[in-house]
């Protein structure tokens, strides 16, 4: 690791001190983007989707469990999948301690996957997960949310994702979606977040953008597939030491 200049207190004090203007700025700018986010147009939602729950089959408005705003995770599992996505996963670590706030300040959390739901729980289980966890897999919302893709949009190459039309060859992959209900109940797409988007609720990042050696994402792939694991199988990574309780 490369050693940084050991200087004075003196020093140290007026770099960091300099340095903190950067960071008020960064604190700035992301309050202005937040304002301007909150100022797009909306889009109304005219399908009545229908999920499968752990509470039986219920609609996008249902969703919402009283509240007027819905964020939508998307967790890349689709029918059959035998792989359980690692920035998935991830992420869905650090839903369940937000959650405990969201739910008091008029917001309501959902992750949704097109698998159907008894492929979901499992996992769930496995993970220790609390949050609410439905099944999309009779409905078109992935589909329509450019999140989910058919056998024909991959061979024809017309797959739209983050606003960009490319080939792709993945049939799932990850986002954020929110939603808003008015009094009349209807509803809305206010904001969509893909790709890299969803860094913004990994907190873990966060811990590690202050620290020496940051993210740490070396290779082979520089990202968090070089190190992120599913949160029970590190102790299963290759030489890692062993403990008593092996």
């Amino acid at each position: 690791m490369h050693r940084n200049k050991v200087v004075s207190r003196e020093d140290w004090f007026q770099a960091h001190k300099a340095h903190l203007a950067r960071e008020k700025e960064l604190t700035r700018l992301r309050e202005r983007i937040c304002t301007e986010r909150r100022e797009l147009p909306w889009l109304k939602i005219r399908k009545d989707y229908v999920f499968e729950t752990g509470q039986g089959p219920k609609n996008l408005a249902d969703l919402f469990a009283g509240n007027s705003q819905l964020i939508v995770y998307h967790f890349m599992f689709g029918p059959g999948c035998n792989h359980h996505c690692e920035g998935c996963s991830f992420l869905a670590d650090h839903i369940d301690g937000a959650n405990q706030h969201l739910r008091h300040h008029d917001v309501s959390l959902a992750v949704i996957s097109r698998a159907p739901l008894a492929e979901l729980l499992p996992y769930k289980q496995r993970m220790g997960w609390k949050f609410d966890w439905v099944s999309s897999y009779a409905s078109d919302f992935n589909f329509d949310m450019q999140v989910s893709f058919t056998d024909k949009q991959i061979a024809a190459g017309d797959t739209t994702y983050n606003f960009e039309t490319r080939p792709r060859t993945s049939k799932e992959l990850p986002g954020t979606s929110v939603f808003y209900r008015d009094e009349t109940g209807d509803i809305f797409l206010t904001f969509m977040s893909r790709a890299r988007g969803g860094e913004a609720l990994i907190g873990t990042y966060d811990y590690l953008d202050m620290t020496p050696k940051g993210r740490n994402e070396t290779g082979p792939y520089h990202g968090l597939m070089d190190w992120v694991r599913l949160h029970d199988e590190y102790g299963d990574r290759p030489g890692a030491p062993e403990t008593c309780c092996d």
